[in-house]
């Protein structure tokens, strides 16, 4: 990605559901925009105005609100970014739209697919700029893997194999994350990290044409890891997903609920004249990044290749490329240049709508 000057004003974040107790907006939003020239975080409301009063104190935001709905309506605010939970990305997101906002939503858009069409109709109708949180595509690592399949590295693909582990949905859940458990909220293994994880896929080497999968919940029940006690769990912890991609290529794709002792990060793609091969620590790849290898002709094994400098948009950024708000970093950047410049490298609503419209597809093939 090519580094753009910032506008001369700054844009204006309202942030939605920014608490003082900590989440991923704190942890990763916040610490991506301190990195990312011409932003300035503006505005924050939360569930109660002593909650908002709380978190505005302690991160230094000037505005903070008791409602999204007094956040929407302030000239200050440009950009409306929504980190709540998936069953509320909804109505505030349409509380933003509603007021004109452009507007970034946590993935998964809305909880179903019928949520994420309706918001990305409402957009478009308005003529609204949109984004949505999926920011594994935008990772340096994963932009030079579709670089090097787009300039031949390995040929014609042939093929591509994926194993990945969740972390979540496990045999032990964190208190906070008890939400997770239950697959009517919308916050499951297969819309999160297989979610994120499969569109970087897709970028990469192309749409499924055809899919087959298998989906189950292993674990019927797990435990607190504070109290100890068994919860039951109805959200998936096993996606086993087959299929065919746009040129033919075959793919295959496990992810599994926990961590493995062996491998949590393994991809692979095989083509007929080379290999790329992608690792890490974790199968959600829109935070945990990947190291590239490859070979080609007669190498007898992958060697590493590193990322060229020209991917991030900063060479100064004081990060390893491993810490969880790396790849939102170049999300925001891209963010930038689509506000500033007209262009369109973040994926938007219709996007995501079209991601949704494949986790149902997969529903469907394991219902059946």
């Amino acid at each position: 990605m090519s580094s753009h000057a910032p506008s001369a004003a700054p844009i204006g974040i309202g942030f939605i559901g920014l608490s003082a107790s900590g989440g991923w907006a704190a942890q990763a939003h916040l610490p991506a925009l301190a990195a990312v020239p011409g932003f300035e975080v503006r505005a924050l409301s939360a569930s109660s105005p002593a909650s908002a009063k709380a978190a505005g104190e302690k991160y230094g935001i000037p505005l903070a609100f008791g409602s999204a709905e007094e956040l929407v309506r302030r000239d200050e605010v440009d950009l409306v970014v929504v980190t709540v939970k998936v069953p509320h990305h909804r109505e505030l997101t349409l509380a933003a739209l509603d007021a004109g906002k452009a507007v970034l939503t946590e993935w998964p858009l809305g909880n179903g697919l019928g949520e994420a069409e309706e918001l990305a109709a409402v957009a478009e109708a308005k003529g609204i700029r949109t984004f949505v949180g999926l920011q594994a595509r935008s990772a340096p690592a994963v932009r030079y893997v579709r670089d090097l399949v787009a300039e031949g590295y390995v040929g014609e693909v042939l093929s591509t194999s994926m194993i990945a582990s969740g972390f979540g949905w496990g045999a032990e859940f964190a208190p906070r994350s008890e939400y997770l458990l239950d697959r009517d909220n919308g916050a499951t293994l297969l819309t999160i990290p297989f979610g994120h994880t499969i569109d970087a896929v897709t970028m990469a080497l192309g749409e499924f044409t055809d899919v087959k999968a298998t989906v189950a919940t292993r674990r019927g029940q797990v435990r607190n890891q504070a109290t100890g006690q068994l919860t039951p769990m109805t959200a998936p912890d096993q996606i086993a997903v087959t299929g065919v991609l746009e040129g033919g290529a075959v793919a295959s794709v496990h992810f599994r609920g926990g961590a493995s002792r062996a491998t949590d990060f393994h991809w692979e793609i095989n083509g007929t004249e080379g290999d790329l091969l992608l690792t890490g620590g974790s199968g959600h790849l829109q935070f945990a990044q990947a190291l590239v290898h490859g070979a080609q002709g007669k190498d007898t094994e992958p060697k590493e290749l590193p990322v060229p400098d020209g991917y991030s948009f900063s060479a100064q950024l004081p990060t390893s490329g491993r810490e969880v708000w790396y790849p939102v970093a170049h999300a925001y950047e891209q963010i930038r240049a689509d506000l500033t410049l007209g262009t369109h490298h973040a994926p938007d609503f219709a996007h995501a709508a079209r991601r949704h419209r494949l986790l149902e597809r997969i529903e469907h093939s394991a219902a059946s």
